[in-house]
């Protein structure tokens, strides 16, 4: 199957979650209101930010392939962080929003239409599982987890159910906030960790990945290398990452030959783009100029 082929499978794969997570959302945020659901219209802020997330992803995904300018001269990936972390404050407003409103509906609760939150939750449930069964037809990693998103919200639109068959038999309309706080609590859970993921790229904190102490040992186990005064190391976007070294070579050594293999090292890490910076050290090292590599 040619490459061609696979982005365009991907990109349909992406456009059915897009749509039917954004028309599920409007569904569920029009039929809330109308039958006084807080659970539902709990649903809908979460279906309405997933939307969100699969179509800013998609759009900065492919604004940040593009190549570096003299506008941007370390590329565009800094776009799908602005995506991603873009998400998560909508998701994680929403939340908030959902907390705010429905604490005090627990104790006054207020009754709700429960046959058409039962109707529409399962509306929503065969919709969920078509989409899933088309995705779950596909083999790329985005495509599974976006399948597995299809079958998180079904499990939630199963909760509405149930809560609506106990309403038809008991008057515990407290049920109704209290599974709107649920969803808003889970949603939390999975967007405030993200956020802060996101932000401590955004404030070129060190990447998760690379412990500096062991990436100077392996700089210093390069043959010339005899010191590591300065290093900065951050991530454009959380997978690539960028140094800046200033480095101290034995006397007599050849520069270049050290900062190549400085810069190699740095690539086996993801560091995309590095700059070296070299001083001749004023006295000979154990580390022998011949055994660089050329």
């Amino acid at each position: 199957m040619t490459h061609e082929h696979v982005g365009s499978r991907t990109s349909r794969a992406i456009f059915i979650a897009f749509v039917v997570n954004l028309g599920l959302a409007l569904v569920e945020l029009i039929f809330g209101s109308l039958f006084h659901s807080s659970a539902i219209i709990a649903d809908a802020i979460h279906d309405l930010g997933d939307a969100l997330a699969i179509g800013l992803s998609y759009y900065f995904e492919n604004y940040s392939q593009k190549s570096s300018d003299h506008e941007y001269t370390l590329g565009y990936l800094r776009f799908s962080l602005l995506g991603a972390m873009l998400t998560s404050l909508i998701l994680i407003g929403g939340s908030l929003a959902i907390i705010i409103e429905n604490v005090g509906k627990l104790f006054a609760p207020q009754p709700v239409n429960e046959q058409g939150m039962l109707i529409l939750g399962i509306i929503a449930i065969i919709v969920n599982s078509l989409a899933s069964k088309v995705l779950h037809k596909e083999h790329s990693e985005q495509e599974s987890m976006l399948s597995l998103h299809f079958l998180e919200d079904i499990l939630g639109w199963l909760a509405v159910i149930v809560v609506s068959v106990v309403l038809r038999f008991t008057d515990w309309y407290f049920l109704d906030p209290l599974l709107s706080l649920v969803i808003a609590v889970f949603i939390l859970i999975k967007a405030l960790p993200r956020f802060l993921k996101h932000l401590h790229v955004f404030l070129e904190k060190r990447p998760a990945s690379l412990a500096i102490a062991p990436l100077k040992e392996e700089m210093l186990a390069i043959p010339g290398l005899v010191a590591v005064n300065q290093l900065n190391i951050w991530s454009i976007d959380g997978h690539h990452h960028v140094a800046m070294t200033h480095i101290q070579v034995a006397a007599g050594c050849e520069e270049a030959l050290v900062r190549d293999q400085v810069h190699h090292l740095f690539q086996q890490h993801q560091i995309i783009e590095s700059a070296v910076e070299c001083d001749q050290s004023s006295f000979e090292h154990s580390h022998h100029c011949q055994d660089v590599k050329k």
